[in-house]
């Protein structure tokens, strides 16, 4: 049975954008990385908010959830893998440094 199509009022809105700006920062990411992830056309608020609430006709107000779950789960997956490599780049500088000086 499909969910009812329910829709976000202003108030919902708001506070959503203020979740995710929250969200954003504590997490290091970018509104460039949440637009990647939801495959949205743009980076600015207006238009990740209208692909979350277009989320929330498909799927209502827990598909949201799951989707902005799924999104976190994503950024967890990836970013040891991203510091890793750093971590690697770094070494091989650091290699690279003590055999020019010795």
């Amino acid at each position: 049975m499909a969910p009812p199509a329910s829709t976000l009022n202003p108030d919902q809105l708001e506070q959503l954008e203020l979740f995710l700006k929250d969200w954003l920062r504590h997490s290091g990411r970018t509104q460039a990385d949440l637009r990647r992830s939801l495959r949205a056309g743009s980076i600015r608020m207006p238009a990740l908010l209208q692909e979350l609430q277009r989320t929330v006709m498909q799927a209502g107000v827990v598909g949201l959830a799951e989707r902005l779950c799924s999104i976190e789960a994503e950024w967890q997956h990836h970013s040891p893998q991203v510091v890793g490599e750093e971590l690697a780049q770094l070494d091989l500088l650091l290699q690279s440094i003590r055999n020019d000086a010795s």
